[in-house]
């Protein structure tokens, strides 16, 4: 109840926002008086100011009298030197009463200036997050799904299976380290049976594989939940062309521990490639991190405040104590306070 999960959504709100689609996100989450921390009589509006490097973007979201959004001072920044002139500031680009978008319609146009907000855009809609908390019996991804449906990893994984099948085919280093990953925490697993199938006019493929000593076909009803969201997790992490911001909301949930030790090692081996932020109120988790990896959200006076931790602050809890412990503890910040 701290917020974490808060700043997950903002994540998707920008996305939805570069898109065009804001007002629709806005309404099927329930208005924009549902975004507004304590309704309208207490947040008046949301603000942000983003910076990507030398660029930058900021806006105002406003509510409407009916649970729409106004698009306010919509501003991208620019600073170094570009086509010979040196640019430093921020560059107005206005309101928008509808809620589309004034820099996305920029980016979009053939004027010049499409490129000063072009690489912000591209990051912006490329931002994913992750959420495989559904593994139940009518989770898409035990079910076949279009072969067509490989570009991208889906965001609850129900197209996993095309996604490896594509992966196998044109990126197999990827794909080879995938199916690694996996045997760490499931020592009985072999490969996938990726294998196309004529559903009438469609081709699906299903999520079939082998175990390890038996040439019997398992099918996907035979994979734990905890199986599969560590193998959606791997595909996340490892996927050859990630998103510029890979976003993950509590993936410890139906995790063994040994599997939540090896997922923290592919996200520091894969952190850089995208950057990787993680919700997580494990404190079994925190432990193969650095302190300095970590943020924690502490929610005072009605706030979030969200605070890096420092090394040096902790040094001396650090030569007798792991991070989690540190946390259960409350010596860190984002425990529980009691009133």
């Amino acid at each position: 109840g701290a917020g974490k999960s808060n700043l997950i959504a903002f994540f998707r709100l920008l996305r939805a926002l570069m898109e065009d689609r804001l007002e629709t996100h806005i309404r099927t989450h329930g208005g924009i008086g549902d975004l507004l921390f304590g309704g309208r009589k207490t947040t008046s509006e949301i603000h942000c100011s983003l910076r990507f490097g030398p660029r930058g973007y900021r806006f105002r979201l406003e509510p409407t009298v009916s649970e729409g959004v106004l698009l306010r001072d919509e501003a991208r920044y620019f600073r170094g030197e570009r086509a010979g002139f040196v640019n430093r500031g921020w560059w107005e680009l206005g309101d928008s009463p509808d809620g589309s978008s004034r820099l996305a319609a920029e980016v979009a146009g053939a004027g010049a200036e499409a490129g000063y907000g072009r690489r912000v855009r591209d990051a912006i809609r490329s931002f994913r997050v992750y959420q495989f908390h559904d593994t139940s019996p009518t989770a898409g991804m035990r079910y076949p799904q279009p072969v067509e449906d490989n570009e991208r990893l889906r965001t609850d994984g129900s197209n996993l299976a095309p996604f490896l099948l594509r992966l196998r085919s044109d990126h197999l280093d990827s794909y080879r380290e995938i199916v690694e990953t996996f045997k760490l925490v499931a020592p009985w697993f072999d490969d996938f049976r990726l294998r196309v199938e004529s559903f009438g006019p469609r081709e699906k493929v299903r999520l079939s594989w082998r175990a390890r000593g038996t040439d019997h076909p398992m099918q996907p009803h035979h994979f734990s939940d905890g199986s599969l969201r560590f193998l959606c997790l791997a595909a996340a992490l490892l996927q050859p062309d990630p998103p510029a911001a890979v976003l993950l909301d509590e993936p410890e949930l139906g995790l063994h521990p040994l599997a939540l030790e090896v997922l923290a090692e592919i996200m520091q081996t894969a952190s850089g490639r995208p950057q990787i932020i993680v919700a997580t109120q494990s404190p079994h988790f925190l432990d193969p991190f650095t302190i300095e990896d970590i943020v924690t959200a502490t929610l005072r006076e009605g706030e979030t405040r969200f605070q890096r931790l420092d090394e040096e602050e902790y040094a001396a809890w650090l030569d007798h104590y792991r991070i989690g412990e540190l946390w259960c503890k409350n010596v860190l910040p984002g425990g529980p306070i009691y009133a």
